[in-house]
């Protein structure tokens, strides 16, 4: 060995090979910046790094024959590792070189380029920097980057990618073809906001991420009062940058001052922070964020009473407060239908305002029709809004037409495609019509985008659960972090799978720390803590406790229905709760009293659940023709998340049935309507 490093020294090997790695870093560092310049594929980089691996090899052969002494015989020792540096250099190529098909595998859906080259006249928005010396006015810096969005998004002839999306990068990444890939888009607007003493200087650059190439820059330093100004000049000079067709109308929307009070916008703008958590459901304590929402949106219509806009939002909250169950009280729907009205009584044509009425319609009322007309109304005037068109895809669902329901929700998709609501919206869309392996690999999308995202780990909880595959369902179940629990909704999901898993102990623990009230998400009901209670200790047999929880319940719930009228949610759970008491006639006349409020008439979704709960309910009593027609119309309504082939086979709640041969029927047909989906 030490004549072999001797040869080494005399034919400078490790000066050829360091040599070599300089001159081909350089290399590359030239090579890429050409790339960047002149759109050249990104195969190319690769193929370049490729052939310089392949000449480190072949250098250093010619170096060991070519050097001082290279006259001399090679030695077999040499030959051996000269053979064995070639072999490493053969794996270090395959290693780095994807194959057909391998590629795509290690490729994540979240970071792929689009198929097709972006449209020119495409754009996102990139999160505003904020130079404010106090960063809390970072509230400030992302209104102005949302109202810039909102404004363009208002042009027909752009495509312009969600704020959602577009939240999730640095206000100046470091490589801009990437995230223009990522977003789908062309170009990109750059920004920064400095606020203090009542002014505002906001830098702005147009950068078209293809080339690298500046289209549009400016530097406007006003008053806080002209920050509208700001907004229309920027929305039209990116227009003009695209050569997109300014509309009349939408140039007279891009001119709009919603408010000529800069107190009011400022209060306004830190309502929006709040409101945008409770949207995007990253908001640790969803009833705070609306309440501290409520109130800054309120303390704006004080300062200016003819704010539309503020008037607007407010409508929205409240309606989601109702609807969500966070306030479920009739006063929240009067408030919300309140301010839609004042709103559009001042602005009859904005659209924020008419999409408020139609959350009013569709979370306020379940008049669905009405809903749409105002949800198209808004589309007309904000075409690149996915939370519109998702708005829309949503009340199709309801009224089953999940077809159309997912594709619209998969035009959302493309104008919001890194936010994880769009994909997890869809996959549970899919899941309702038992689309199952589809809705799992869309739920994928999500996770891919964040792996983190609780509400796609419960939506993969659900999936699995209803696929049968309760091992998997429980390891998804446990990914979720112990001490994420917004108002008990996890501890509700806990709870359902333990029960569904036999395991009433389980679904007593994750009962152990929740609030008096738990959400059920899936179907906007408040469900009594002490009625899960007494389903957890009936099935362990401990009767005693199971009724005492029972009548708990039993009490609230009544309270709750003498307090806020008839609601479906309440007369179904008291269906449960007097069956545990064994009062057979009082459950049947509550759960059918729950599918006369909402039928399946008159929401696909919601009514198929309150028709699955009377067919427990049946099921449970006794009335076995009735629940057994039950199941039948559940097998062929869009009702994937309460009845399956594989939930029939192992749900306790269908345990009364399980030896009744007609049941086992249906099991077998629907086993067999599953695969047809799957095939």
């Amino acid at each position: 060995m030490d004549e072999f490093f001797e040869r080494l020294k005399q034919r400078k090997l490790v000066q050829w090979a360091l040599a070599y790695i300089a001159a081909a870093f350089a290399l590359i560092q030239v090579i890429d910046i050409v790339a960047q310049h002149f759109g050249w594929p990104e195969y190319t980089m690769r193929l370049v790094i490729i052939g310089l691996a392949l000449g480190f090899f072949v250098t250093l052969v010619l170096a060991w024959y070519h050097g001082e002494r290279g006259a001399q015989r090679v030695t077999g020792t040499e030959l051996s590792i000269l053979a064995l540096l070639l072999a490493i250099g053969g794996v270090l190529l395959w290693r780095i070189t994807p194959t057909s098909g391998a590629a795509d595998a290690r490729v994540s859906t979240a970071t792929s380029a689009p198929a097709a080259a972006a449209d020119a006249k495409s754009i996102a928005v990139l999160p505003f920097e904020n130079l404010s010396e106090d960063k809390s006015n970072a509230y400030f810096a992302g209104g102005m980057q949302d109202e810039i969005l909102t404004r363009l998004a208002g042009i027909h002839d752009l495509k312009v990618i969600s704020r959602t999306s577009t939240e999730q990068y640095a206000s100046r990444p470091p490589n801009l073809k990437i995230v223009a890939e990522q977003l789908g888009v062309a170009t990109l607007l750059e920004g920064s906001v400095q606020k203090a003493d009542g002014k505002v200087r906001i830098n702005l650059q147009l950068i078209d991420a293809r080339n690298d190439t500046h289209l549009w820059a400016h530097n406007y330093d006003r008053d806080l009062k002209d920050v509208f100004a700001v907004q229309s000049d920027v929305a039209e000079k990116v227009a003009d940058a695209l050569k997109a067709q300014l509309l009349p109308a939408e140039t007279a929307r891009i001119a709009n001052v919603p408010t000529k009070k800069p107190e009011a916008y400022d209060l306004f703008l830190k309502a929006e922070f709040f409101t945008n958590q409770v949207d995007a459901t990253s908001a640790k304590d969803p009833a705070d964020a609306v309440r501290k929402a409520a109130d800054l949106y309120a303390s704006a219509i004080a300062a200016d009473p003819d704010f539309a806009l503020a008037y607007s939002r407010l409508s929205y909250l409240r309606a989601y407060a109702y609807w969500r169950g966070t306030d479920p009280s009739p006063q929240a729907l009067e408030d919300a239908q309140a301010a839609a009205t004042h709103a559009l009584t001042l602005q009859p044509d904005l659209p924020e305002a008419h999409l408020a009425m139609g959350y009013v319609h569709y979370w306020g009322h379940r008049d669905y029709a009405a809903a749409l007309t105002e949800f198209a109304t808004a589309r007309a005037s904000l075409p690149n809004n996915s939370s519109v068109i998702a708005a829309m895809a949503f009340v199709h669902r309801r009224q089953g037409d999940l077809v159309g329901a997912i594709a619209e929700l998969e035009q959302a998709a493309a104008l919001d495609p890194r936010d994880t609501k769009v994909p997890r919206d869809l996959a549970d869309t899919l899941g309702y019509v038992r689309r199952y392996a589809e809705a799992e690999t869309v739920n994928d999308r999500a996770l891919a985008l964040d792996p983190d995202d609780v509400e796609s780990l419960l939506n993969r909880v659900s999936v699995m659960q209803m696929r049968g595959d309760m091992e998997g369902a429980d390891r998804a179940m446990a990914a979720i972090p112990a001490d994420y629990d917004p108002q008990g909704s996890v501890s509700f999901a806990r709870f359902n799978l333990a029960l569904a898993m036999r395991n009433p102990n389980a679904a007593l623990t994750a009962l152990a720390k929740t609030p008096a009230w738990l959400p059920d998400g899936e179907n906007n009901v408040l469900v009594p803590a002490a009625l899960l209670r007494g389903r957890a200790l009936a099935m362990k047999g401990e009767a005693a406790p199971a009724r005492a929880a029972f009548l708990e319940a039993q009490r609230v719930l009544e309270q709750s229905l003498r307090e806020l009228g008839d609601q479906a949610g309440a007369q179904s759970n008291l269906a449960i709760v007097y069956a545990g008491l064994g009062q057979k006639d009082a459950a049947l006349k509550a759960a059918r009293r729950a599918t006369e409020l909402i039928p399946v008439s008159k929401d696909a979704l919601d009514g198929t659940f309150y028709l699955a709960r009377l067919a427990k309910i049946e099921a449970q009593v006794g009335e076995i023709e009735s629940a057994l027609a039950h199941i039948r119309q559940l097998l062929t309504a869009p009702a994937g998340y309460e009845v399956s082939a594989a939930s029939l086979r192992t749900d306790p709640t269908w345990d009364p049935l399980r030896a009744d041969p007609r049941l086992q029927k249906l099991i077998s047909d629907a086993e067999a309507a599953q695969a047809d989906i799957e095939s």
